[in-house]
């Protein structure tokens, strides 16, 4: 009779925990949800979708490297994502929220295999649920994508592992190897889960050498996956042409970015940091935690650290998984080429770079405080009065937790940039098929140039939105009729030179110009550079015009009777020498510099989507 009531209590306390994780998880993902529905795509998300739609789902597109990233799963939801509706940010916070609730649930399947239905389980999933940690990462689709597939895959495969080692059923080894797999097809970090449960193995699971099948079987994964994804790196072109070579930073680099990662990110994030966030733009923060709270942090961290260690075996095993996990997955990465573009500040507060690692985190927390189930002595001494001191901790944690994600939400997010995307849609949509548009670069809220290059320009961000064919130009040549160019709020206008002006001469007349050169004085000297050249012409046949600007010489074309024709030089000077190289014509108003939205024309829509 005892034993049967022991087995209905554990029961009842098993129920109950498992209605708790539940409710814990379904209230995280509508918290959550308040900050993923005001997000939009940023940066390079618009580079990855206009990849998917340039290209077949063929191995080479799959199987790129961008930038030390092998990711065909990534790719794969990128390339589906252009041709389900573009720029689809519902479909996006679908997915995001889908994957989110998974990775809830594959934490607590871990948590619960590996602890068993015991209270002490919701400390760590807590964690793991209100850790501002991930949340840059979770207003970012590229990062979602990546990370959130790693964090259904990890505790998934690990979960998977530990029946194997208790039971030694080849269905669970296989499983665990699978879920590697997925974590792998996703984000580069994933062999890691491999080597955790090694590690989780050796010191918690009796051993490791009665389980050689799964090892065999996780080097057969583990090895075809390196030969691909080296093979891969030195071979992939990247956005500057280039391929991957490997560059070490200087040892101070290197240490004061491990440093600021570690004391500027991740110990504050663990511990319900950063409090404060340095804008990146209007959609994005880096972390920017104070020194002092930096420095609290990181007290109350070692704290925690030695205490465990005092109390539980094998807990400093935990914490030195944790910190191999950082130094390994975490931080050699950017030391391989990130660093030295970004820099040791903007890299060590960029909480994508360890927004995976709250999984482990969390892990690592229950490791080195919860006994394994069915583990011998798990502590060094007995319980003491003080065992409950981290229930102020957990709290003081949760609200700083609570503060930080608020203070992140505390900003326009994706709203700009949405508007910015919709509205130049909606112009491409409503111009005629046909109309002549200048492919200038987006700005720079939306993408980047000097990151992703020709990716940042308009017919590449938006350009695929269009329901008709539109006639992108890079330069204006020759008498195009009626150009246009996006103007600060992403809408479509006319296109005015914006520089200097030689106006026709008085009367209404215009100055002939033949074989002869003609030289129209500036009415101020213009810098060595592009410059954009607009000439009014009376024709009476068409002709070619040779224009030069110093040492620069371009020709443009002039059609037939009256009519606008362009060119581009490259140079400077205060004059401008016209001839023509077959026939006459007479010119008449000259302008130079750079093409512009006219203000004061008709807009495209009339008014931003959004306001």
């Amino acid at each position: 009779m005892a034993v049967a009531e022991r087995v209905r209590r554990n029961s009842r306390s098993g129920d109950t925990v498992l209605a708790v994780a539940l409710v814990m998880v379904a209230a995280q993902l509508v918290w959550k949800f308040e900050l993923v529905r005001r997000t939009y795509f940023r940066q390079d998300d618009f580079m990855f979708i206009a990849r998917g739609l340039e290209n077949g789902l063929t191995w080479d597109y799959l199987m790129r490297i961008d930038f030390g990233h092998l990711m065909p799963g990534a790719f794969a939801i990128h390339w589906a994502m252009g041709r389900l509706g573009v720029h689809n940010d519902l479909l996006a916070h679908a997915l995001t929220m889908g994957l989110q609730a998974a990775a809830g649930l594959a934490l607590l399947r871990l948590l619960w295999v590996l602890f068993g239905p015991r209270p002490a389980i919701l400390v760590p999933l807590g964690f793991a649920l209100v850790t501002p940690m991930t949340i840059p990462g979770l207003s970012w689709w590229a990062v979602v994508v990546e990370t959130l597939p790693f964090q259904i895959a990890l505790p998934m495969a690990l979960a998977s592992h530990v029946l194997y080692a208790r039971t030694g059923r080849l269905r669970h080894v296989l499983a665990a190897a699978g879920w590697a797999v997925f974590g792998m097809v996703f984000f580069v970090k994933a062999p890691f889960i491999l080597v955790l449960a090694f590690v989780l193995t050796a010191g918690w699971l009796g051993g490791v050498a009665r389980l050689r099948r799964a090892w065999l079987l996780y080097l057969g994964v583990l090895v075809p996956y390196a030969i691909v994804f080296f093979q891969r790196l030195f071979t992939s072109v990247q956005l500057t042409n280039e391929t991957f070579e490997p560059r070490l930073p200087s040892p101070e680099v290197a240490a004061q970015s491990m440093w600021t990662l570690l004391s500027g990110s991740l110990v504050p994030t663990a511990l319900g940091g950063p409090w404060r966030w340095q804008p990146i733009g209007d959609d994005y923060a880096l972390a920017a935690t104070p020194a002092p709270l930096m420095w609290a942090a990181l007290a109350v961290a070692a704290v925690a650290v030695t205490v465990s260690v005092l109390w539980r075996r094998r807990a400093w095993l935990a914490w030195l998984t944790l910190l191999g996990y950082f130094l390994l997955a975490d931080v050699v990465p950017i030391m391989l080429g990130r660093v030295e573009v970004l820099g040791p500040d903007l890299s060590g507060f960029e909480l994508r770079y360890v927004s995976s690692t709250a999984v482990v985190v969390a892990l690592v927390i229950g490791l080195a405080f919860i006994p394994v189930r069915g583990e011998g002595r798990p502590w060094r001494r007995p319980p003491s009065r003080w065992r409950w001191a981290w229930v102020p901790l957990a709290a003081v944690v949760t609200a700083g937790s609570l503060w930080s994600v608020a203070a992140y939400a505390d900003r326009p997010l994706g709203r700009n940039v949405k508007s910015y995307v919709r509205t130049a849609e909606q112009a491409l949509a409503q111009v005629p098929a046909g109309s002549t548009v200048l492919d200038t670069y987006v700005p720079d809220k939306v993408a980047f140039p000097l990151f992703l290059y020709d990716y940042a320009l308009h017919s590449r961000v938006v350009g695929p939105a269009a329901p008709h064919p539109i006639a992108w130009t890079r330069r204006l040549s020759g008498p195009v009729t009626d150009p246009l160019v996006f103007d600060a709020s992403g809408r479509l206008r006319p296109a005015r030179i914006d520089g200097v002006t030689i106006p026709a001469p008085a009367g209404g007349d215009c100055t002939p110009v033949g074989p002869d050169e003609v030289r129209f004085r500036l009415p101020a000297p213009v810098r060595d550079a592009e410059h954009t050249v607009q000439i009014s012409y009376l024709n009476g046949a068409p002709t070619t015009l040779s224009a030069r600007l110093g040492a620069a010489e371009a020709r443009a074309v002039a059609g037939r009777n009256l009519g606008v024709t362009f060119t581009t030089l490259t140079g400077g000077g205060d004059e401008l020498v016209l001839r023509t190289l077959d026939g006459t014509t007479c010119v008449g108003e000259i302008r130079l510099g750079v093409p512009v939205a006219d203000d004061e024309k008709p807009a495209v829509p009339p008014r931003p989507v959004g306001e």
